[in-house]
């Protein structure tokens, strides 16, 4: 049966951002789902991508994400991507990417992909540098 409206949540996107976090933060389904209140047979249809939260689900998610819900949000237009400080710099590069007219979804999410490669390399680096010229500093 055909859908008559596409949804206004990217249910893709709410599903590799999960994975993503739940991956770096080296849980299981079981840990995320105690920490934000979805059962792990919900998560595990989110980040596959077949299935589709409800709105509480939602608000669980984008919370423990950090993650403004208006950056899941699709619609028909594309919309300016907006700032929200509380997010991690690779994430706002992901938007911005995304919402680039001149790439397609899969270059959009390799580059983004990158980048969260090169930005996590080049941040620790920078910290460590960091700490190391405070120390000879003493």
């Amino acid at each position: 049966m055909a859908r008559s409206s596409k949804s206004l949540v990217n249910t893709i996107e709410l599903g590799r951002a999960v994975r993503r976090r739940r991956e770096q933060l080296g849980l299981s389904l079981r840990d995320v789902a105690n920490e934000t209140g979805v059962s792990a047979s919900t998560l595990s249809r989110i980040e596959n991508g077949t299935g589709t939260p409800d709105t509480d689900n939602i608000a669980r998610l984008t919370r423990w994400l950090n993650m403004p819900v208006e950056r899941i949000m699709s619609g028909e237009e594309a919309k300016p991507v907006v700032y929200f400080p509380q997010e991690a710099t690779p994430d706002i590069v992901e938007a911005h990417l995304r919402a680039d007219r001149n790439l397609t979804p899969e270059t959009a999410q390799a580059l983004a992909e990158l980048f969260r490669v090169a930005y996590a390399q080049f941040s620790s680096q920078t910290a460590k540098s960091g700490s190391e010229s405070s120390r000879r500093r003493r």
